[in-house]
């Protein structure tokens, strides 16, 4: 005897020609759903014989207890420990993380946050690229649901949105350098078409600027997050630029793979000064990751608290669902130096 096959809420979505976040919303009653729509997803549950779960149900009613995060990747330093902070905070308060991944680029981001509203969540966390801030929005006023965006850099206007300096990191480790003695400082790593990138670069320049020192665009050199190209990429650096005496890293990866090609080159790491002869250069960077787990190399440290963002990521929420306001903040997390020479 066939087994007759459970009608779930996406079938009943497919059956009316709508979303699942749309079939959601006719479910618990919120948001702006027109008569029309409601009436079409109506005779779809009705007409394929769909029940309602009781657990889901009481999901949709704002009580599950579970945030939904959608991180752009997981694979990065930055939102990974994010993420990490932000489940911290949350479990400590008896919530739960519905974690999933929208992407690199942001391309599955809608299509997560339906997933993330079909299943009832509390509030939503949106952290990674995002190409369309706006059209999120609108979709979590319509659904009812809290969204907090936490970002990497400053490209997203009107909404809640906790993120780092990245211009005043840059502009703290740069000095650092300045004030050590250097003068002729490099730039290593991260591409181009990043906004994070960008922010620390302005930062860079900036810098250079404000203590009257020459900028050199063709000391600012690109590369992928990957030590041996760091490596090579800074080799070849130094080979045409000799008198470049410090170089400051886009994160740790890049900084680890600089160290390994000044070794291998028979350069020395150190920030005590300039020394031609010895052919010493100084090694600066940023890293995401708290200070006990900082690679153990001789170079300093601009810390961009990405845990201490996923913790005010949290609160963040938390306030939203306790007081059910929508006042958009933009929150700022300030670095930190570290000095491991």
């Amino acid at each position: 005897m066939a087994i007759a096959k459970k009608v779930t809420i996406n079938d009943v979505a497919h059956a009316a020609g709508v979303s699942v976040a749309t079939v959601s919303l006719v479910l618990s009653g919120k948001g702006r759903i027109s008569t029309a729509t409601g009436e079409r997803v109506s005779q779809a549950i009705e007409q394929l014989g769909f029940v309602r779960n009781r657990q889901a149900a009481s999901l949709r009613g704002g009580q599950s207890g579970v945030i939904g995060l959608i991180v752009g990747d997981l694979c990065s330093p930055f939102y990974a420990e994010l993420a990490a902070g932000m489940i911290e905070s949350l479990e400590s308060q008896g919530k739960m993380v519905f974690l999933t991944q929208g992407g690199r680029k942001g391309e599955h981001m809608l299509e997560r946050f339906d997933t993330l509203v079909s299943q009832g969540v509390d509030g939503i966390v949106i952290a990674g690229a995002v190409d369309r801030g706006a059209e999120l929005r609108t979709k979590a006023e319509d659904n009812g649901v809290p969204l907090v965006f936490a970002s990497r850099a400053s490209y997203l206007d009107d909404v809640d949105l906790i993120r780092p300096d990245n211009m005043q990191a840059a502009q703290m480790i740069t000095e650092h350098l300045i004030r050590r003695g250097h003068q002729r400082i490099a730039w290593l790593g991260g591409q181009s078409a990043s906004l994070t990138r960008a922010e620390r670069v302005g930062g860079y320049c900036a810098t250079l600027l404000k203590f009257g020192l020459p900028f050199h665009s063709e000391w600012v050199v690109e590369c992928e997050a990957s030590q041996k190209q760091a490596s090579q990429a800074l080799t070849q650096l130094l080979g045409q630029n000799p008198t470049i005496t410090a170089v400051v890293c886009y994160n740790s990866v890049v900084a680890m793979g600089a160290w390994l090609g000044l070794m291998r080159s028979g350069w020395k790491s150190s920030d005590e000064g300039v020394d031609y002869y010895d052919k010493r250069v100084a090694l600066a960077a940023f890293a995401e990751v708290r200070e006990k787990d900082l690679d153990d190399a001789p170079m300093s440290w601009v810390i961009t608290p990405a845990r201490e963002m996923g913790k005010s990521v949290a609160e963040r929420m938390l306030q939203r669902l306790d007081d059910g306001k929508s006042t958009v903040r933009n929150q700022i997390m300030p670095p930190r130096l570290v000095k491991q020479q």
